[in-house]
């Protein structure tokens, strides 16, 4: 159960717990669809899973990624709206179900869930915030660059320390950037000959941090 949930009371803690409902989501799968109502809300317990946006053309863009103690689906249950991603299990993973009644009793009740709930709510606006900017403002290379660090702050680093430890499709790498895929894959290629990264199918190998925050040009 995600450390969010800590800062309840006992009492509606309790509540959470005995009313959740957890699944095993296989890689692939789909939690929610994009459009659809909110029932309740996800708290992911181990796994991968990313949240994409359709756009006009029909072309996703990945907009979060989402890691172990995340929630997802909570913007949509406390809006009252339907979903606006769709949530996609990128490896297996085990998520676990809240009910909307549960949860939303819980944050009428409990002002220390309320505050926390507030709190991710505007982390996750001003990250989106950021992200438009950099969209506007920033070079394809940075952006590439920046995405790859992210990968590696969410999600981690392998037993050696240097392969990120998400395993993504080209396709979804560049919906992360906001490029076209081409682009991605010559960039990736420009990172692998200048010995920033080393590429072996899928996993990506950070060899040259330091330069790679350079490129990033994170600096404000």
């Amino acid at each position: 159960m995600s450390d969010i949930f800590s800062a309840s009371t006992p009492e509606h803690a309790a509540e959470i717990v005995h009313a959740k409902q957890c699944t095993l989501y296989k890689k692939g799968q789909v939690i929610f669809q994009e459009g659809a109502h909110p029932y309740g809300i996800y708290c992911i317990n181990t796994g991968k899973i990313k949240l994409s946006h359709s756009g006009d053309e029909g072309r996703d863009q990945i907009i979060r990624l989402v890691k172990p103690g995340d929630l997802i689906g909570y913007k949509a249950l406390i809006s009252n709206e339907p979903y606006t991603a769709t949530a996609t299990v990128l490896e297996d993973s085990a998520v676990c179900f809240i009910p909307r009644d549960i949860f939303l009793l819980a944050m009428q009740k409990d002002a220390s869930l309320s505050l926390r709930m507030m709190q991710i709510l505007t982390s996750e606006l001003r990250r989106a915030e950021t992200k438009i900017t950099h969209l506007a403002q920033k070079p394809v290379r940075e952006r590439l660059a920046e995405t790859l660090l992210t990968l590696k702050e969410t999600y981690g680093l392998e037993a050696d320390e240097q392969t990120i430890n998400v395993t993504l499709s080209r396709e979804e790498i560049a919906n992360l950037v906001g490029t076209a895929t081409e682009s991605a894959i010559r960039l990736l290629s420009e990172f692998k000959k200048e010995k920033v990264i080393d590429l072996s199918g899928k996993k990506i190998r950070i060899l040259r941090l330091q330069q790679l925050i350079k490129m990033a040009n994170l600096q404000d």
